[in-house]
């Protein structure tokens, strides 16, 4: 079996599950670090020439991550493009589950199972905090509605103001996000890479918190640790 990853969790997903089977990935896959195969590219401009000379198998891709375009090209060359959508946790165990299993795991990995039963296990918040989630800067872009990551903070009592937008990840001007008056600003380091430096000084006055972006926004291994990861972040923020 030969894969291509054209989305970063998913190849950490598959090089811990299905360790041999992946030939290329793109430049932003970063975990593990240490993964030796060929890189193709970014996830928004694949190249696609490099791709269809590893001859895979088989190609992962995400409707939200990667461009039809570059897939339909993929396609036209005869290669099957496994396409995921992915926009709850729900969503992202049964997406990793038909991954997986596409890439001849034949069982299901054991940290895939302890990362469900962390999810469903969550206790129910204390509370609800209200928050806005910056993704991007310069123009300013946040979280909007039906969003992976937006579900993520809401299992976590984090409530964002966007989550009723009509768009995905609207671009707001930073004079009307800072006059939502959020409990705290939840600050990722991806995909901008948001740092105590870079980001807090926007909002005056108000707690900010710096995530992981990894917890935050992939869905593979980090899952089973993204709420206490994401947990003890937004607490230190709120103090």
């Amino acid at each position: 079996m030969r894969v291509v990853s054209l989305v970063p969790s998913l190849t950490e997903a598959v090089a811990l599950s299905a360790p041999g089977v992946l030939v290329g990935v793109t430049d932003w896959c970063t975990h593990p670090a240490d993964l030796g195969v060929a890189r193709i590219g970014g996830t928004k401009n694949p190249k696609t020439e490099r791709i269809v000379d590893l001859a895979p198998d088989l190609v992962i891709a995400n409707e939200e991550e990667n461009r039809a375009p570059d897939l339909a090209d993929l396609r036209a060359a005869g290669i099957e493009v496994l396409l995921t959508e992915v926009r709850d946790v729900p969503e992202a165990f049964r997406e990793l589950d038909r991954v997986l299993t596409a890439c001849g795991t034949g069982t299901r990995p054991r940290w895939l199972d302890e990362a469900e039963r962390t999810w469903s296990a969550l206790p129910a918040p204390d509370r609800r905090t209200s928050a806005v989630v910056p993704i991007w800067r310069r123009p300013w872009m946040v979280l909007g509605r039906d969003t992976f990551a937006g579900d993520v903070l809401a299992r976590l009592g984090v409530d964002h103001r966007y989550a009723t937008h009509e768009d995905r990840y609207p671009r707001i001007p930073l004079e009307e996000l800072r006059a939502t008056a959020p409990d705290v600003v939840v600050l990722p380091d991806e995909p901008y890479r948001f740092t105590a430096d870079d980001g807090p000084e926007a909002f005056p006055g108000l707690p900010c918190a710096l995530v992981s972006g990894r917890h935050l926004t992939w869905y593979g291994p980090s899952l089973a640790e993204a709420p206490e990861v994401l947990g003890a972040a937004l607490r230190a923020a709120r103090r």
